[in-house]
């Protein structure tokens, strides 16, 4: 679960850094005000992977679960090899030293300050320390004896902020090879037993210096949340409210209180939880949980708003009883009245994947109800049904539900006789079998052979080849009454 990170900022060593980065560290699982502890059901839980058997379990990832105390892992999970305790509000490493076989140990963003109680596990390889309170330097030396301690992390711890922090953690550790990400070199480690005891002289120093400043911040921290406490109770004490109040109606008067209350409690807390992100603060442990308790505060308040934003249940029936069409599944569906089967038909687009198991219908004489994974669709019938003759059907390809409601009281009609067209075809030819078919035949027919039209006769046309016209001959003009063939003279050539 991610949180919104506010843009306030936080002191810590003399720097500004920004709640971005620091308060990464508090991606815990807000699921309740009660605080989390290792329990056998939760390491269960956790133990999926391995048929839920914790008894032969060798990895368990139990991060951003508000655990505030390691117990019981070393006497539930000898096996353990890996074990992520990461983004929890552990202050001190303890009950793991019976973890013989364990080669990985995540604490990462965690309110650790010291580093002790691992000189048991035999088999540890690598420590994951980042962004946790480890000031007393020291205490690395209880991992000397670790033959097979390779990797070390402690990435925002104060510690490194020491002079010679690097030097003194690798002289400390013969057998470590890679710290905060980097490689050891066998010269590095030479150069830095050379100087080891007065280098570790400063760091002793340092680490003085660090516990006083803690002793200050923890006193700092008391008093804070003291003064906190009493501004509380003397916010919850009854008295004069600063307003007179003339009003005759008492109830007017009360319901005027209430609504003003309200919105007076709202500005409050949004304006209490303004000042706390914009507050400066240096990075503690304490300040560490004040922002996780300030967050399940919002959380709690926030789940408060969503019980009485939950709507009403739904009404199914009126006050005299009627069933009312209600469809809180929001599905599509299609009722239908058959006429000739005197009966209703209901089509509901049921989801194609939900199980069948989630469906649950229930036809009665008025209404039917359809119950699909917890949501419901009633409806009210127009005519009263035959509920033990109703039958419900779902496809298998579409997922759609056929439900099928015979009437109560069905009209009785005269059937409609289907006429069969291919029965009707074979009558039809059956009977122009059995008439007797008689032929036509055209007087023309009686004719004998006009053996004289045999040949046809001969055209004057002549069709011109290649399609072309023929030209008609030209008329000759007739003679005049008057004209007279004269035969001497002779004819024009």
């Amino acid at each position: 679960m991610s949180i919104v990170f506010q843009s306030s900022r936080i002191c810590f060593i003399g720097m500004e850094i920004s709640y971005e980065l620091i308060f990464a560290s508090v991606r815990v699982a807000i699921s309740s005000l009660r605080r989390c502890i290792v329990t056998e059901n939760l390491v269960r839980k956790k133990a999926e992977h391995n048929d839920l058997e914790i008894s032969t379990l060798e990895e368990v990832s139990l991060h951003q679960q508000d655990i505030e105390k390691i117990e019981h892992l070393d006497k539930w999970c000898r096996e353990l090899k890996i074990l992520y305790l990461q983004s929890n509000l552990i202050p001190k490493i303890e009950n793991v030293g019976r973890l013989k076989k364990l080669e990985y140990l995540n604490l990462a963003l965690n309110n650790v300050e010291k580093i002790e109680n691992l000189s048991g596990c035999e088999s540890l390889q690598k420590l994951d320390m980042t962004v946790n309170f480890v000031g007393e330097l020291t205490s690395i030396e209880n991992l000397k004896d670790l033959v097979h301690f390779r990797e070390l992390y402690l990435t925002g711890n104060p510690c490194t902020e020491y002079e010679g922090y690097r030097e003194y953690v690798i002289t400390t550790l013969p057998h470590l090879q890679m710290l905060d990400g980097q490689a050891v070199d066998k010269s590095e480690r030479i150069l830095a037993k050379q100087d080891y005891a007065e280098l570790r002289n400063k760091i002793i120093k340092q680490q003085e210096a660090h516990r006083q400043k803690r002793v200050k911040q923890k006193q700092e921290a008391k008093l804070k949340e003291e003064k906190k406490e009493q501004k509380e109770k003397n916010e919850k004490k009854p008295g004069f409210d600063g307003r007179w109040y003339t009003d005759i109606n008492e109830s007017d008067k009360k319901k005027t209180e209430d609504s003003e209350s309200q919105v007076d409690t709202l500005e409050k807390q949004q304006k209490q939880d303004q000042e706390f992100w914009e507050e400066k603060t240096e990075f503690t442990p304490e300040s560490r949980i004040e922002v996780h308790k300030q967050m399940e505060k919002q959380k709690a308040r926030e789940n408060t708003d969503k019980k009485e934003e939950e709507k009403a249940p739904r009404r199914l029936f009126a006050d005299d009883g009627r069933p009312l069409n209600v469809n809180e599944a929001k599905v599509d569906f299609t009722l239908t009245e058959d006429e000739e089967n005197n009966q209703f038909i209901l089509d509901i687009a049921v989801f194609k994947h939900m199980d069948t198991s989630l469906v649950d219908v229930d036809v009665q004489t008025n209404y039917v109800k359809v119950i699909m994974k917890g949501k419901i669709l009633q409806l009210c019938m127009t005519e009263d049904i035959n509920a033990d003759s109703s039958s419900a059907k779902r496809s298998q390809v579409t997922g759609h539900l056929l439900i099928t409601m015979p009437k109560a009281k069905p009209l009785i009609k005269p059937k409609h006789i289907i006429v069969n067209k291919d029965e009707n075809k074979e009558n039809n030819v059956k009977e122009k079998r059995k008439t007797h078919e008689k032929l036509e035949v055209d007087k023309k027919a009686h004719k004998t052979v006009d053996i004289a039209n045999i040949v046809s006769k001969k055209s004057d046309k002549v069709k011109a080849p290649f399609g072309s016209k023929v030209r008609e001959a030209a008329k000759e003009r007739p003679n005049s009454e008057d004209f007279v063939d004269d035969l001497d003279v002779p004819p024009l050539e």
